[in-house]
């Protein structure tokens, strides 16, 4: 059976469960591009470069290190950290917390609605199948003998139809949302870890002097 065939025979249901597998498709790809392409970073080795510029007093340089990586998370916060490198450390605390609430927002975003799209269309794969059924029910009570079977596998074919889609859908986008959930952890985690780092580092060039 093709996928044209298994569409048809699915019935209207279907409809809305392929509108929910090119919605989820749509975030998935958009926040795996923005995650992986944009806002991830080697943060070990971002922040031993910072590291080395910053314990040679050369901030400046320091800083555009993080403008060639301007759209990277860490790079962000990092900036704005060293802008008030030569403030004192409730200035470079104050700026470094602002810009980590900044981005935060922007790594989680729509990480949810994957699996709440996820969600929905197997949620409608099963209420196709309960419709499926009651005319699969309907048509053994109601149609007459010679069309009671074509009516009884029409409506048996919406219930399966519909369930398979919805899984068909749902599956892949929820195996995405926990890679890219992951990934958006993993950004988050060596912003918060790094951030503190060179708060710590700046905070320590501040008291020296």
């Amino acid at each position: 059976m093709d996928f044209a065939q298994f569409y048809q025979e699915g019935g209207v249901w279907m409809h809305p469960i392929a509108v929910c597998a090119v919605l989820g498709a749509g975030v998935m790809i958009e926040r795996f591009i923005f995650l992986f392409f944009r806002f991830n970073i080697n943060g070990a080795q971002f922040f031993n470069q910072i590291q080395k510029l910053v314990m040679a007093n050369n901030i400046d340089r320091a800083i555009k290190l993080c403008n060639a990586a301007d759209k990277a998370a860490l790079a962000r916060v990092m900036k704005a950290g060293l802008t008030r490198a030569n403030k004192s450390e409730s200035d470079i605390a104050a700026a470094i917390e602002e810009a980590m609430l900044e981005v935060s927002p922007a790594i989680t975003k729509r990480i949810s609605m994957i699996a709440a799209v996820a969600n929905i269309a197997t949620l409608l794969g099963l209420l196709g199948t309960i419709f499926g059924m009651i005319d699969a029910f309907t048509a053994v009570a109601v149609a007459a003998a010679d069309q009671r079977s074509q009516a009884l596998a029409k409506g048996i074919s919406i219930a399966i139809n519909t369930t398979g889609f919805g899984l068909m859908v749902a599956i892949p986008l929820l195996s995405a949302q926990v890679f890219i959930q992951g990934l958006a952890k993993k950004i988050a985690d060596e912003v918060d870890l790094y951030a503190v780092k060179l708060e710590n580092l700046l905070a320590a060039r501040v008291r020296q002097g």
